[in-house]
């Protein structure tokens, strides 16, 4: 009861939060706010498209929000690189930004890239090397596009899988199919893929390509080009990497350094978790590899380690006001 009783507290003190900072952009009190403000946080975009961006998942806004979001950047932020954070080389007159994107979707290119050029805005694309596996998606952007066009029964494993209200295969117990992989190596996740592909064949058929196609090695070698854009590492596979073994996360990242280096021409030094999943007991192994920049989304409070930072996910479900909101207090 005090639980559930919390929850709504919290709800409630969030949405009186939301509606406050909507009323100060109404009045005209954003600017006040936002010039007044100081510090630093590391921003991070998934999904970037042109229009439906909750279509599959709640990690995607559109590129007429994202144009949005950098002309609040460069009104009233001073928006830094990847190595300029981590460098600490700061506006002490200004907030400052950091953006980065995760999951090395075509979309970062096609939609996010013209922008930050546009705007003269540095950007880090934290892309995976599963173009050098032969995919061109995801496992889990897989998984999630099949709960939309997939059957309502799916076998996997000798088990069956029967999707939920939320669009979400689960088992007799509830435990989703997403959540089982997550916790496992490639091979598993593969034998899915393979299924996926015969009973909910999108790919193939060319279905919204921008809510899951990767950049193909080209895309990748373009952006790096640029002069706003970094390229780091987002893993191999997409595992977690916290849940599988510390020889096994160790060679995939070392692999996934090598295949974008070798296509960029430049050091690949900086790491995004996948799932912003904080593996703190494989950090040495990571940065042995030549991983300098370790970034994750939930530290659990350990900032101890000047290698890791912790990031911001973009919510798309407030307002433009409110999420600078967010970016300067750190939380919804």
């Amino acid at each position: 009861m005090i639980s559930v009783l919390n929850k709504i507290l919290t709800r409630t003190s969030r949405e009186a939060r939301y509606l406050r900072g909507n009323a100060r952009h109404l009045m005209g009190m954003d600017a006040a706010h936002f010039t007044k403000a100081r510090g630093s946080r590391i921003l991070v975009y998934h999904g970037i498209c042109r229009q439906e961006p909750l279509k599959y998942n709640t990690l995607f806004i559109t590129q007429k929000t994202f144009e949005q979001h950098l002309q609040y950047y460069n009104r009233y932020f001073n928006v830094v690189s990847l190595d300029d954070y981590f460098a600490q080389r700061f506006s002490s007159t200004k907030f400052n930004i950091c953006l980065t994107f995760d999951d090395g979707f075509a979309n970062n290119y096609l939609y996010a890239l013209p922008l930050l050029e546009q705007y003269k805005t540095p950007a880090t694309f934290f892309v995976t090397a599963i173009r050098d596996a032969g995919y061109d998606i995801l496992w889990n952007d897989q998984l999630s596009i099949a709960g939309k066009y997939g059957p309502p029964e799916l076998d996997f494993q000798g088990e069956r899988y029967l999707k939920n209200r939320y669009r979400k295969y689960v088992d007799a117990l509830g435990q989703s199919l997403n959540d089982k992989l997550r916790q496992t190596g490639f091979a598993e996740k593969a034998e899915l893929m393979r299924l996926l592909d015969k009973s909910v064949p999108f790919r193939s058929k060319g279905l919204d390509t921008d809510y899951w196609l990767q950049m193909t090695p080209g895309q990748i070698q373009a952006a790096s080009a640029s002069p706003y854009i970094t390229i780091g590492s987002h893993g191999y596979y997409h595992n977690d990497l916290a849940g599988i073994p510390a020889e096994d996360a160790a060679k995939e990242l070392a692999s996934s350094k090598q295949y974008l280096e070798s296509l960029t021409g430049k050091p690949v030094k900086s790491l995004a978790f996948p799932y912003g999943s904080y593996p703190e007991k494989k950090l040495h192994l990571f940065k042995t590899i030549g991983f300098a920049q370790l970034l994750a989304t939930d530290l659990n409070g350990n900032h101890a380690d000047p290698a890791v930072r912790e990031r911001l996910t973009i919510n798309p479900f407030i307002s433009i006001t409110n999420q600078m909101n967010a970016n300067i207090k750190g939380s919804y």
